[in-house]
């Protein structure tokens, strides 16, 4: 339950800082292009919170959290005083409409250079793409890469650590092959590897794109020794201490630490034996896991940690930079992730990509609070990627999207007059249906995934 509130609490807060950047972009150029503003909201429903300015905007705070409008004085849909009429949306030139349209998708893409700027700035911690190792029999073996080699550039885009190397991957879904320029963490010698993945197949359910790839990241070393035992939990109850070294769960020997995590998990409020060596004599003692919520789902706990080796100072990276070259940065990210972004709708409408990896807004509140998690920077990151999608998808030209009013402008600006209300009404009916169609597999994908 605390994952679940706390992945909502995150998720509102990222959608309202979206939704409002958003709407302020219509309702700024508007106001500049002298539009009369009746109301900027945002959410839909009941208002929670409202205040009139002394011009007459309204300025409301709604409780459904998923969206936001701004409500322009506009001849078509009421009725406007005349000496009003100067001020009405539907009176202004094109090229001011076609702006107030295209205000919102623009204040998103603004919105991800700012937060992309402030992540680089303060700087976030990462590591390089060293490999620990590759799965056997998988492209990334047939290849040549192994264990020790640090992936410095896919098909000439650079990666500078495991983040950008997931994303050069997903770029290449479709392809027949990719070229991957790695090097030699010892030697330092560098050779180019050509990956056949005509037949890799992406299930984002079940793995990243750097796994089902196999490749493998390196780890520090994991040892079977207790580093730290919480106090109050099953294991301190049990009475292990730190320093005790795990041999086996009902006589079941340890081979690695996942394999105790993966016993406990399954074990929750089930009585277990644990054998463990303690200053070099074998002690038994029974614990029994807790129960909390994993992944939706009950999972053991006992409050246990192990030692764990300390990560190559060599292979961490801190991207950090100064004021301006952040900015440089921050406008290539957003560019290089908004062509990314177009590319893999590309392949989604063509069929190259499934439409199973569509995601709805239980992924995106699950992405929203494991990044808050994390900390301000990965949140930062994760805003700024919302934020170039939701500018991408409101430009389709869809009538019901922003995307679709500067198609109607556009065919307004080469006839010399402006799309019947009769064919904008159809248009309008027709992207809803699509919308919501689109919606209604994205919220399905996510239930699937649950």
């Amino acid at each position: 339950m605390n994952e679940v509130i706390w992945n909502t609490s995150f998720f509102i807060i990222a959608l309202g800082i979206l939704v409002t950047v958003h709407e302020f972009g219509h309702f700024w150029v508007a106001r500049r292009c002298g539009v009369k503003v009746e109301r900027f909201s945002i959410g839909f429903g009941k208002a929670l919170w409202r205040k009139t300015a002394k011009d007459g905007t309204e300025y409301v705070v709604a409780m459904i959290p998923l969206g936001g409008y701004v409500k322009m004085l506009d001849e078509r849909v009421a009725e406007v005083p005349a000496e009003l009429r100067s001020q009405a949306f539907n009176n202004k030139t094109l090229g001011q409409r076609s702006a107030v349209v295209a205000a919102g998708p623009i204040a998103n893409f603004l919105l991800a250079i700012l937060a992309f700027w402030l992540m680089y700035v303060i700087g976030v911690p990462s590591v390089k793409p060293v490999l620990g190792g590759v799965a056997p029999n998988s492209i990334a073996e047939q290849a040549g890469l192994r264990a020790g080699h640090e992936i410095i550039m896919i098909d000439g885009q650079q990666t500078l650590d495991w983040e950008s190397v997931n994303l050069a991957l997903v770029s290449q879904l479709g392809n027949e092959s990719m070229v991957v320029e790695v090097q030699d963490t010892e030697t330092q010698q560098t050779q180019i590897a050509y990956l056949d993945i005509r037949q890799w197949q992406l299930d984002s359910e079940q793995q990243s794109p750097i796994i089902s790839i196999g490749l493998q990241p390196f780890s520090p070393t994991i040892s079977m020794s207790v580093a730290k035992v919480v106090d109050g939990k099953p294991a301190a109850e049990a009475g292990l201490l730190e320093g005790d070294k795990l041999l086996a769960l009902d006589g079941v020997e340890l081979a690695a630490w996942q394999d105790f995590v993966t016993y406990v998990q399954a074990r929750p409020h089930q009585p277990i034996v644990v054998d463990v060596e303690r200053l070099g004599r074998s002690v038994q003692l029974t614990m029994t896991p807790e129960a909390r919520e994993y992944q939706g789902k009950e999972s053991g706990y006992v409050g246990l940690a192990p030692e764990v080796s300390e990560f190559p100072e060599k292979y961490r990276i801190d991207l950090h930079y100064g004021v301006f070259d952040a900015f440089g940065k921050s406008l290539e990210r957003t560019w290089h992730l908004s062509k990314l972004t177009v590319s893999m709708i590309g392949k989604l409408v063509t069929g190259v990509v499934s439409l199973d990896n569509l995601s709805g807004p239980i992924s995106i509140a699950k992405g929203a609070g494991a990044t808050a998690d994390y900390g301000l920077v990965y949140f930062l990151g994760f805003v700024a990627l919302v934020s170039i999608n939701l500018g991408i998808i409101n430009l389709f030209p869809l009538p019901v999207l922003d995307g679709g009013h500067l198609v109607f402008f556009a065919i307004e600006g080469i006839t010399g007059k402006p799309v019947s209300e009769r064919v904008q009404e159809i248009g309008f009916r027709i992207g809803a249906v699509l919308v919501m169609a689109l919606m209604s597999l994205a919220i399905f994908n996510d239930f699937m995934r649950l």
